[in-house]
């Protein structure tokens, strides 16, 4: 489908986020990564409702960058890079922070991509163009993780 050098990085806590790269990496013939925290989330770290929970506790500091274990070793021959994440408090999670940070962006192409139980993908693509000050981050999509590859490709088009 595409000339540029597309890569599809997405954390997952539940599976869900997953589901909706794959079927995105396929859409768009691109790579695929897997933002992996060093540290799984439980069920328990995962339980918005309980203000002491990990993910409560992470997202109420916007300073807090939870460790990775994956890495990109070739980070330099993308183009493009569509960065997937559950909504967590209206935003992206800390994770991804920890992502954006960790590379030089400089001149690539980034969109966010979400799912969500309910919550707009909120300010993402502009906390990402913070943490990217010389990548070009668009708004980006929040979707349902049943979203077909078909919507995905069309959708996707517009980067590639």
């Amino acid at each position: 489908m595409t000339e540029k050098k597309v890569l599809v990085a997405y954390f997952s806590a539940t599976g869900t986020t997953k589901k909706l790269a794959e079927n995105l990496a396929k859409a768009t013939s691109a790579d695929l990564f897997e933002i992996t925290p060093e540290r799984p989330y439980t069920d328990a770290d995962l339980d918005w409702q309980n203000s002491k929970s990990r993910s409560s506790l992470e997202m109420k500091d916007r300073n807090f960058r939870p460790a990775i274990s994956s890495k990109i070793n070739n980070i330099d021959e993308y183009e493009v890079i569509f960065v997937g994440f559950p909504v967590w408090w209206y935003r992206e999670p800390s994770i991804i922070d920890t992502f954006m940070e960790a590379y030089d962006f400089t001149g690539k192409v980034i969109i966010p991509f979400a799912t969500s139980g309910g919550s707009p993908i909120g300010d993402s693509g502009e906390n990402l163009q913070a943490l990217a000050p010389k990548a070009k981050v668009f708004h980006g999509k929040c979707f349902s993780a049943n979203a077909s590859e078909e919507e995905l490709k069309q959708w996707a088009a517009e980067w590639l």
